[in-house]
């Protein structure tokens, strides 16, 4: 990410000011009490800090401070506009961010379109690091100086492989646990419907003959007045009628009247007949039992399926397919019992290749530490601290970035153990000490913007050189802007810019090149009285740094 440009308006002592940057090293000079903080104030306001009466310029109701970024090479910060929908179309590698303040209120704005505060900063956070402004720090994060050692000595491809495989842990587990809490909120209703199905099931095939018994039930019952009916006619037929009929025809053939012959063959065919009568009244008879056994029978079916039907609160005849619903949904949940158990072999292999990879991760790691602090050390003994070292310290913690947490750990007297960054009592040290580190991660990390409010502080003469090289080297990969007080870091700048107080005490800011430039490092030089000599020896300074490009 690239700082591109600045813009203030009524901050402080500033009425107007419009500051562009370059990528490279900008260092940023002028006298003390000129307004150099300043401007690392409005810079920090557009960042998310809150807002003090005394950065409003007297007279004025609000200030208004914009910052434009370059995040052309940050996917991340370009995939969260994206997601936020603050993309600005036509130029898609643009983040503008500004803050406008006045008295107890403040509005935020991103691309043009009002954000919340907490956007503004999740935004800016990863775009700049403002060395000696600790809430902008972001190499006191753990999560950067996990990164920073990633970046510097772990393969990208196996850092995606253990992040994929951590998300995969993680659903898989998700849908198993919603699977087991789906199947525990199921147990009472497992449990009603195998006891109803065992019920039904008892009933073997009247399940499904409610209709058929009934039937059968109400034809036994009427059967009892009819076989009492037709007992009495069978006796009456085949006792009496069939023995009038026959001895009646038999006088008639005897009479030899042919007048009677017609009536001969009514009789005999009459005869015939009733004795068919007879004989279907007789099969009829014999269908019946004997006895009620069976009507009993059938009573009984009948009670237990109407007590059931109500029961389960369905017609007699609906009970075949009310026990086949309940199978079907017995069914279900015991198959959601053998779901679980797929999942539960699933969740366990994800698990087992998030182990696999993270602790290929961790090696990787733990290999590349070494390098690192040994990189790291080297460049604190150019910085004049041969005597500090830097560790990095892992801690078990599972997440989607392997197994462990990382913390740089410095220890700037033998005699005491080391410590975390944060914790280092001296500001110049901590400083110098980040400095060092991010000079050796800037080679193969994407770094923010870096910006060193006075890291020369106690450093002069041939130290103020080195550290001034040491931000060239480090401006090389990302772009650094240094406020200093230091001639030999000054004159190692890509640009150069001016604070200075107007007559009427406001401040402004100009970018030197050629004479300005010499000039101003030899203020720098030789304080207020600028001299030939400190004037040759800014040349001096330039054209060395020239060389040394």
């Amino acid at each position: 990410a690239m700082l591109r440009a600045l813009r203030i308006s009524n901050f402080a002592l500033v009425a107007e000011l419009d500051i562009e940057f370059g990528p490279g090293l900008t260092v940023i000079t002028g006298e003390s009490g000129a307004g150099k903080s300043i401007l690392l104030d409005a810079l920090s306001l557009v960042l998310g800090a809150r807002v003090r009466r005394s950065q409003l310029r007297p007279g004025a109701d609000a200030c208004d401070v914009s910052a434009e970024f370059d995040v052309g090479e940050r996917p991340h910060t370009h995939a969260a506009l994206a997601s936020l929908d603050l993309l600005t179309p036509e130029d898609e590698r643009t983040c503008l961010v500004r803050r406008s303040a006045g008295e107890g209120r403040s509005r935020a704005f991103v691309n043009g379109v009002p954000a919340t505060l907490g956007t503004l900063r999740s935004l800016t956070a990863p775009l700049v690091d403002i060395h000696g402004q600790s809430e902008h720090r972001q190499l006191l994060l753990r999560e950067t100086q996990r990164r920073l050692l990633d970046e510097f000595g772990v393969s990208a491809a196996l850092l995606k492989t253990v992040a994929d495989n951590h998300r995969a842990r993680e659903e898989h587990a998700a849908r198993l646990a919603e699977a087991r809490t789906a199947l525990a909120e199921a147990a009472d209703r497992r449990s009603l419907l195998r006891y109803q199905v065992d019920e039904l099931a008892a009933l073997g095939d009247m399940v499904d003959r409610a209709e058929e018994i009934a039937a059968e039930h109400k034809r036994l019952h009427r059967a009892q007045e009819l076989v009492a009916s037709a007992g009495g006619a069978q006796t009456e037929i085949d006792e009496e009628l069939l023995g009038a009929v026959a001895r009646l025809a038999e006088r008639l053939e005897r009479s030899d009247d042919e007048a009677l012959a017609g009536a001969v063959e009514l009789l005999l065919a009459a005869q015939t007949h009733l004795e068919e009568a007879l004989g279907e009244l007789r099969r009829y008879l014999a269908s019946f039992p004997e006895d009620d056994t069976r009507l009993t029978e059938l009573d009984q079916q009948l009670t237990t399926l109407h007590d059931l039907a109500r029961k389960h609160g369905v017609q007699a005849s609906d009970l075949g397919r009310r026990f086949a619903a309940l199978s079907d949904e017995l069914a279900s949940i015991t198959n959601q019992e053998a779901d679980v158990d797929a999942l539960e072999a699933e969740a366990s292999a994800a698990a087992e290749r998030f182990q696999t990879s993270a602790k290929a991760l961790s090696r990787e790691r733990h290999a590349a530490a070494a390098p690192f602090c040994a990189e790291v050390n080297t460049v604190l003994a150019e910085l004049g601290f041969p005597d500090a070292t830097l560790q990095v310290r892992f801690a078990p913690a599972e997440s989607a970035a392997g197994l462990e947490q990382v913390e740089f750990q410095v220890r700037t007297n033998p005699r005491f153990p080391p410590g975390p960054l944060a914790a280092i009592a001296s500001g110049g040290e901590l400083a110098r000490i980040s400095l060092a580190i991010d000079v050796v991660a800037a080679a193969r990390s994407k770094l923010p913007c870096l910006i060193l409010d006075e890291a020369d502080v106690g450093v002069g003469g041939t130290g103020a050189d080195v550290l001034g090289r040491l931000l060239r080297r480090l401006a090389a990969n990302t772009q650094v802007i240094a406020v200093t007080h230091a001639p030999q870091i000054a004159a190692l700048g890509d640009a150069h810019l001016k604070v200075s107080k107007t007559s009427a005490h406001d401040t402004t800011i100009e970018a030197l090149t050629g004479a300005d430039r010499t000039e101003e490092l030899a203020r720098m030089l030789g304080g207020r009285t600028v001299t030939e000599d400190s004037r040759a020896y800014a040349r001096t300074l330039l054209a060395e740094a020239a060389e040394a490009a």
